[in-house]
């Protein structure tokens, strides 16, 4: 069964990262560069918070937002929640579900080595059940019941 580690290892994409200072109209343009949902908040080069489009979303109907000058570190959701390297898909969905989040770091010896998402965490979660039930048809054949008969 695949691990956290996996999932970064196949989605083969570095983290996207910006500056606290960054304005939100610079992450939204960063997003739309990257093509990703969520950007990660660096202070003095370490991962501080995170921001994503349900952020953006929410921010834009507070009181005084103009994108143009506020800056994503006025907006950034904190604490940062992580997973362990070594947790299984079953655990991750376990996670997401429970914790109500879209984006886990993945996190292994103290750092972080990646970012998931619930859909990374679906997909692989589908191919595993997959896998699990093409092992099941193929050890529980129609032949399987077959030799019953004629024993």
């Amino acid at each position: 069964m695949k691990i956290a580690e996996d999932l970064v290892r196949d989605k083969n994409r570095d983290m996207v990262t910006t500056p606290a200072t960054t304005t939100i109209a610079e992450a939204v343009a960063l997003m739309k560069r990257e093509n990703v949902g969520c950007l990660l908040v660096t202070e003095n080069d370490d991962i501080v918070g995170i921001w994503t489009e349900r952020d953006l979303a929410q921010d834009v109907a507070s009181d005084g937002f103009a994108i143009e000058s506020v800056t994503i570190g006025s907006y950034m959701s904190q604490p940062l929640i992580a997973c362990e390297w070594s947790d299984s898909v079953y655990s991750l969905v376990d996670k997401f579900l429970g914790l109500r989040v879209r984006h886990l770091l993945v996190q292994k010896s103290g750092a972080y080595i990646g970012l998931i998402s619930a859909g990374d965490v679906m997909r692989a979660s589908i191919h595993e059940k997959d896998r699990e039930l093409s092992e099941a048809n193929a050890s529980m054949s129609w032949d399987y019941y077959e030799e019953w008969k004629r024993g």
